[in-house]
């Protein structure tokens, strides 16, 4: 098993975090398809797509999407399937920080903010669920924090997120595991929780890593929690 020729969808794709993950699965020989939600932030993929046209290779698939839109995401997995075909990998980068203050600084407004990246990962892994476990080695990763091993006041509402958005990949990961054990097939699909302090300096490393999954059988990755 390889990345290589894996259809791999990038969820948050406009941040340092998602350019290092196209550069290593490109290099890699996956397609990759860049997901974001403001066109105007695909300067840095673009000039990458740059690159790889006068090298020959493959360009980045860039598709502008809001992921907390549940009818947007279904649009979007329609244009990947008739331009792509079947995904096999999902690397969620949707995130965010606000935090500070205490329990009383935990405001609503920063809750609803940092909510959405729980939204946008439970669009998506429902938009793909299917691809993921028809395909010979599905894999999806979500990018948590340290945060939920050790929750503090002043980042309460991240840390809840971060929590809840975990509970969600490891009920994906048990359904992949339920799914081929019902079938009576071995488990092919994964579901995995990289937990990093900071991406600052680790952006290469996550990509490196998500991209190593396709290296190990399924069974020995799913439902497993990587500190990075």
């Amino acid at each position: 098993m390889s990345v290589t020729g894996r259809v791999v969808v990038l969820a948050g794709a406009t941040s340092a975090s998602g350019l290092a993950a196209a550069q290593v699965l490109s290099a890699a020989g996956a397609r990759v398809v860049a997901v974001g939600r403001d066109e105007a932030r695909f300067v840095s993929l673009r000039s990458l797509n740059d690159r790889l046209h006068a090298e020959g290779r493959p360009a980045v698939r860039l598709e502008v999407c809001d992921l907390t839109d549940e009818a947007a995401v279904a649009a979007l997995a329609v244009r990947v399937h008739a331009a792509e075909g079947h995904v096999d990998g999902i690397l969620h980068l949707v995130g965010g920080w606000r935090g500070g203050g205490g329990l009383a600084g935990q405001s609503e407004a920063d809750y609803r903010f940092l909510a959405q990246s729980l939204t946008a990962l439970r669009n998506v892994s429902r938009a793909f669920d299917d691809d993921l476990r028809e395909s010979d080695a599905g894999r999806l990763a979500l990018v948590s924090s340290t945060a939920v091993a050790r929750p503090l006041a002043g980042g309460a509402n991240y840390a809840a997120v971060k929590a809840a958005s975990e509970a969600w990949t490891r009920a994906a990961a048990q359904g992949f595991a339920k799914a081929a054990r019902d079938a009576g097939t071995p488990l092919a699909a994964a579901a995995v929780v990289f937990r990093v302090k900071s991406l600052a300096g680790q952006e290469t490393t996550l990509a490196e890593t998500f991209a190593g999954l396709w290296d190990s059988p399924a069974a020995d990755v799913n439902d497993q929690i990587i500190d990075l």
